[in-house]
């Protein structure tokens, strides 16, 4: 997972870069529907034949409605928590690997013994390769685990229901196994359409995204870049996706900078997701 969030929308992909512009699109079609508004105040569709002014008004209905529609789907994706919130929730994705022990264990040593909370999404190939990690990060009362995906898969080229077993995979795993009831789910790669997110709902999970890509499993960036991304877009409420399957080489690293620096020195906690989901205020 490298630079930004890609998603499939309609034949082609955009970046979440781009996916501002709906903003204005909104906008546009909210003017037109007011512009209607005001001819019919104005007596103008009076004069016009019933059946075109039906018809006027029907197509005013939809474009106001129809970017509606799609604040709704954009608002069950959940990206950070409460913007005043002090707090940040560091999580980390244990995607499948091909190579290497699949598990970062300098990393969750280090969790455990500053008691640091953290959430962690599997994908159901890796808790397949790593039951004794697995039970070991389950007993960590301080931890909390969703799930990555089945096989760590492209969703936006499947169909819904192929994503709906992609999904529930690793969460009957869980709780057949485990007997962990998963109820956040993060998309492979951050990819995703409308109905994977749709899907997501139906099966009653929560949409986990990120506000802040830490960049951990780019080989060619250093500790010190890494970093540096990290003190320009942490925030309170942020969310932080980062992997703790052994492709990131510098996370332990920068994980103990968070802690004993940059948080502290913003006076922000790190939190679970689901701890960060539910603060509400800034203390006194």
């Amino acid at each position: 997972m490298r630079g930004e969030t890609r998603v499939k929308r309609g034949k082609g992909w955009v970046s979440e870069r781009g996916m501002g512009r709906s903003g204005r699109v909104e906008s546009s079609l909210h003017k037109k529907f007011f512009r209607i508004l005001l001819e019919v105040s104005s007596g103008i569709l009076v004069t016009m034949q019933p059946r075109c002014a039906s018809w006027i008004l029907c197509l005013a209905l939809i474009l106001l409605f129809v970017p509606a529609a799609a604040s709704i789907t954009q608002a069950q994706v959940i990206k950070s928590g409460p913007s005043s919130c002090p707090g940040v929730a560091l999580t980390f994705d244990l995607c499948p690997v091909r190579n290497g022990a699949g598990y970062d264990q300098a990393l969750i040593d280090y969790l455990i013994e500053q008691k640091i909370p953290a959430t962690f999404f599997m994908s159901g190939k890796w808790i397949a390769k790593h039951d004794r990690q697995v039970k070991a990060l389950l007993q960590i009362p301080f931890f909390e685990v969703g799930t990555h995906g089945e096989v760590h898969a492209h969703m936006p080229l499947h169909s819904a229901e192929e994503q709906k077993q992609e999904i529930l995979g690793p969460v009957r795993l869980l709780k057949a196994k485990y007997n962990h009831d998963a109820n956040m789910f993060r998309p492979p790669y951050g990819e995703f359409n409308d109905e994977t997110v749709n899907v997501t709902r139906d099966l009653g999970l929560q949409f986990i995204l990120w506000d802040v890509v830490s960049g951990d499993p780019d080989p060619t960036l250093t500790a010190d870049q890494i970093e540096g991304r990290l003190k320009r877009f942490v925030r309170k409420g942020s969310v932080i996706v980062m992997h703790a399957n052994g492709k990131g080489k510098h996370t332990n690293e920068v994980v103990q900078d968070l802690h004993q620096h940059l948080l502290p020195e913003r006076h922000l906690t790190p939190m679970t997701v689901s701890d960060l989901l539910n603060c509400k205020q800034t203390p006194p």
